[in-house]
């Protein structure tokens, strides 16, 4: 064989051994495709001091969400919710409304983050209709884990980051219960803390399993990044041991010469 087609043969070798790790890539990728990740940072509205951060999946109807929560009332249930609406988006943190002493209220904030869309409770219906459904919500700042499903209209404003989540309940005097003379614009059986808004979060997603630049750790994370990387990466190399190869056998072609 003469140094050229050596020279082809070599070059053509390393081609292949690229040709597998991208296949397997591609191949990485499409399983993860139909899932969705999720994730958000939830603020503090009406000075509450609660914060929480949120991650999960969803992949067709099946949403699966972690909420893991900071300053919330202990030993007090805290409704939450999915919204859907409004501008999708959440107050300002000093938005004041229409409470007691200018407490942000449900109402005064669905011009942002629209109406409830689904309902976080931790066992039983999670429709609109238990957004009030105090004995099943998370006590305190208890970790929430739960998958249920979803319907479409919720799982497209999932996906295209037009849904946001609220938790409520706020203890104003702090006397470590839902208390005071005003009541909820929703529920007049219910103080005004019980209901008013605590935090507040607009849902991002993304179909990576890793998210970029350090984000939440969503708890369902998959390994098919990985691969691609690692099959990336094999490609990479074998391209710089094919191109290696031919470089050798032309200075070899020149001494001959």
């Amino acid at each position: 064989m003469s140094t050229v087609k050596k020279s082809l043969a070599l070059a053509a070798a390393g081609a292949a051994c690229v040709a597998i790790p991208l296949s397997t890539a591609s191949s990485a990728m499409a399983d993860s495709s139909g899932t969705t990740y999720l994730s958000a940072h939830l603020t503090s509205l009406n000075q509450s001091g609660a914060t929480a951060t949120v991650s999960g999946t969803l992949k067709g109807d099946q949403l699966s969400l972690k909420i893991v929560d900071s300053g919330l009332l202990a030993g007090a249930p805290h409704a939450q919710h999915i919204h859907v609406g409004g501008t999708n988006s959440c107050p300002s943190p000093t938005e004041k409304g229409t409470g007691v002493d200018g407490h942000l209220r449900v109402a005064d904030a669905q011009d942002s983050y629209g109406a409830i869309a689904a309902s976080l409770t931790t066992t039983g219906d999670t429709s609109p209709a238990s957004g009030l459904a105090v004995t099943r919500f998370p006590v305190g700042t208890a970790t929430y884990n739960r998958t249920f499903t979803v319907n479409s209209a919720t799982a497209t404003a999932l996906k295209d980051g037009k849904a946001v989540i609220v938790q409520h309940g706020v203890d104003y005097n702090k006397d470590g219960k839902y208390s005071g003379s005003s009541k909820s614009e929703l529920d007049p059986s219910l103080p005004e803390e019980a209901t008013d808004p605590a935090d507040c979060g607009v849902v991002q997603a993304s179909q990576m399993s890793m998210m970029p630049g350090g984000g939440v750790n969503t708890g369902f994370a998959s390994t098919k990044d990985t691969n691609n990387t690692t099959a990336i990466a094999g490609g990479a190399a074998a391209v710089a041991f094919g191109a290696a190869g031919v470089l050798v056998m032309r200075r070899r072609q020149r001494t001959n010469v």
